[in-house]
């Protein structure tokens, strides 16, 4: 894969490497879409948040059931099994 960096992308590139945090660029690269990527979860996250409290201002909310919630966790941790929700709607 090639990609083209502008001129000031590129002095940042080798400014990372100069710096020895980075032995080259392919690695300055691939922390650069790790931040990118963090950045893109961090923003569905908090979309997902304000979703979830624009629920709670509209009053569609239900009773959470710790005890179901607890004793789901023990059955799946016997069985080896995923959890599945014990909050519905």
């Amino acid at each position: 894969m090639n990609i083209s960096l502008t001129p000031k992308l590129e002095t940042l590139v080798r400014n990372k490497v100069k710096s020895g945090l980075y032995n080259n660029a392919s690695e300055v690269i691939r922390e650069a879409l790790r931040v990118l990527d963090q950045r893109d979860r961090y923003e569905k996250l908090k979309s997902e948040v304000a979703k979830g409290f624009q629920q709670i201002e509209r009053g569609e909310t239900v009773p959470y059931n710790m005890r179901a919630a607890k004793k789901a966790a023990r059955a799946g941790l016997k069985s080896g099994r995923r959890l599945k929700s014990v909050v519905t709607a």
